[in-house]
């Protein structure tokens, strides 16, 4: 009787042990999966993500450059004109409009008609803005329109003594001028004179400073329009309309690849 007793209790507790060890093995393989799943999803989304951001930014390029363009052919006249008058370079006054108004999408400009980020300082007896740059409210120049903001900038070079070294460079000497700037304190940013010559360089804004592209023996000298992308596109497709290369086109544009975008704005050599 007794060693039935033994034997039962024995056999009930190895069920028990037998069902602990079952549950706790489903129990464990149940949270590997659950983890499993996570990390697969949250790979998915890290990917997606990435991927959204690299368009954001391409976009985001596309735009800037565009805007770029637009103020390149909206102001180079009036920087030309300044440049008759005051012997500035017309390369530096764009490149520094762009750099210093986000090619006239900067707050000052909007709000200002500032283009060239020109501070009150001691004299100004116009209207005035405040705005936060190397301090905190600063005050900055108002103008009625962009065009004093142009030739205010031209003034300001002009008729301070820490400038008049510029003028002994060339006009068409844009890194002396660009270096020279910061040089005279024109600005605190110590990339400054690089950032300026990148911008003349990328858009080959040293063409207003002299005729870059002088006649060629067969006469026909060399001319740009500016061509808005429509859909159905391709750089194919233009390259035939304009009867130039794709690799011209890639060239005067800095492209990398064959990729453009509707709504992009292309600099088109053409042939007169």
């Amino acid at each position: 009787m007794i060693s039935n007793i033994k034997f039962y209790l024995f056999f009930k507790q190895s069920i028990i042990i037998v069902l602990m060890v079952f549950f706790t093995n489903c129990g464990a393989g149940r949270r590997i999966n659950v983890k499993k799943n996570s990390a697969l999803k949250t790979t998915y989304k890290n990917q997606k993500t990435t991927t959204f951001s690299k368009k954001n930014i391409n976009s985001s390029l596309t735009s800037k450059s565009n805007r770029a363009i637009e103020y390149i052919k909206k102001y180079s006249s009036i920087a030309k004109e300044e440049m008759k008058k005051f012997k500035i370079p017309a390369s530096i006054t764009l490149a520094q409009g762009i750099l210093e108004s986000g090619s006239g999408y900067g707050s000052l400009a909007l709000r200002a008609n500032n283009h060239f980020g020109i501070k009150c300082h001691k004299g100004w007896k116009g209207k005035r803005i405040y705005h936060d740059d190397d301090k905190k409210g600063e005050c900055f120049r108002v103008y009625k329109n962009p065009k004093r903001s142009f030739r205010d900038h031209s003034r300001f070079l002009t008729d301070r003594d820490r400038y008049k070294f510029l003028f002994e460079y060339k006009i068409t000497n844009y890194k002396a001028w660009a270096k020279g700037l910061k040089k005279a304190g024109y600005a605190t940013d110590p990339k400054y004179p690089k950032k300026l010559i990148e911008i003349i360089e990328r858009y080959e804004l040293y063409r207003f400073d002299k005729k870059r592209f002088s006649k060629k023996k067969d006469n026909k000298s060399k001319r740009v329009i500016y061509y808005k992308v429509e859909k159905g596109d391709t750089l194919y497709s233009i390259s035939k309309k304009y009867n130039i290369s794709v690799k011209e086109i890639l060239n005067n544009n800095k492209l990398n690849n064959n990729i453009i975008l509707l709504g992009q704005i292309l600099e088109i050599p053409i042939n007169k």
